[in-house]
């Protein structure tokens, strides 16, 4: 089965591809000619994947799905939430976005924070959501130099270690976009049982 992972992110991309059954044949948007940037105008994580899946659907008739992630902070009142990829500016400098949290955390004892990632996809004529979550906090330097985003500065609840510091196996496993991926698999393979 071919299928469209509609991001440009290629780390995002070599994360999820790990993931997938040998059955599915997964491409980026350069892969199958689309440079566009697709503009993220929803109010949720969940509008926005949808954005990102729908655009590859009606202009290259292909099944596709899209991400969209958010890092919830519990003091900041659930912010960067949707605007987590822009924080610290439109360019989507994963620097700038960890330094303008750290900042904005100074002196706030609550450190918690969360996770989400809503998946849209497109497939068989219908629109099926997924959403994944872990729960964290955010620590007070930068440590690791695995992953992408905000890696460096998340500590998932149970480990002493950043997403930028665990492999990328145990990252799958026990992260939020592993785990909405997993319910993606799990779905394409009760809709094609023979692949499972």
């Amino acid at each position: 089965m071919k299928l469209v992972f509609a991001t440009h992110n290629q780390n995002k991309y070599e994360e999820v591809k790990q993931l997938m059954p040998a059955h599915i044949e997964l491409f980026s948007l350069e892969m199958i000619g689309c440079f566009d940037d697709i503009e993220e105008t929803g109010a949720t994580l969940e509008e926005n994947a949808r954005i990102k899946a729908d655009f590859v659907t009606k202009n290259y008739n292909l099944p596709s799905f899209s991400d969209d992630t958010g890092l919830l902070v519990n003091a900041l009142n659930g912010a960067p939430g949707v605007y987590t990829a822009r924080f610290g500016g439109e360019e989507k400098n994963a620097e700038k976005n960890m330094n303008k949290l750290l900042t904005e955390l100074e002196g706030k004892q609550d450190r918690n924070a969360h996770f989400k990632t809503a998946i849209a996809l497109n497939i068989y004529g219908s629109c099926h959501m997924f959403t994944g979550t872990v729960n964290g906090k955010i620590i007070t330097k930068k440590r690791g130099d695995q992953g992408f985003g905000y890696d460096p500065i998340f500590v998932p609840d149970g480990f002493d270690e950043t997403f930028a510091q665990l492999p990328l196996s145990i990252k799958n496993k026990i992260g939020h976009r592993g785990r909405a991926i997993q319910k993606l698999i799990s779905f394409l393979n009760e809709t094609n049982p023979s692949k499972s």
